[in-house]
């Protein structure tokens, strides 16, 4: 699987609780750099945020992806609309948490949403 990290970088302890949650093995993870101006229209920002991964179009609807994405919401749900036309399905995403009580703060991998299912599920509720 390809971890597409539009966030804060992973540490190896990180990985492994995506690996352990996902049953997958990371193949590669590619770090994109999220920062947008708020000054300027956000699509074509969020366009070039989604080019800079670097996958074809092909690569786009075939490979097993896994989304990190930015923590500005704006930006990403409006990442989540752009690769959901790239690949054809909504990619699942991993949700950090802070650790409760750790001084310097620490994240850790809460879950894996599976965005496509959860899509399909709600459909039924229409």
């Amino acid at each position: 699987m390809i971890l597409l990290n539009f966030s804060h970088p992973f540490t190896p302890a990180q990985m492994e609780q995506v690996e352990a949650l996902t049953g997958q093995k990371i193949q590669r993870v590619v770090h994109i750099k999220s920062q947008v101006d708020p000054q300027q229209p956000l699509v074509p920002q969020v366009v070039a945020l989604a080019d800079e991964v670097g996958l074809s179009s092909t690569e786009w609807q075939t490979l097993p992806l896994l989304i990190n994405p930015p923590s500005l919401h704006w930006v990403a749900v409006t990442l989540l609309a752009e690769l959901h036309g790239r690949c054809g399905y909504f990619p699942a995403h991993v949700r950090m948490r802070p650790v409760p009580g750790v001084v310097p703060p620490q994240y850790e991998v809460a879950e894996v949403l599976d965005l496509q299912a959860l899509r399909n599920a709600a459909r039924e509720r229409r």
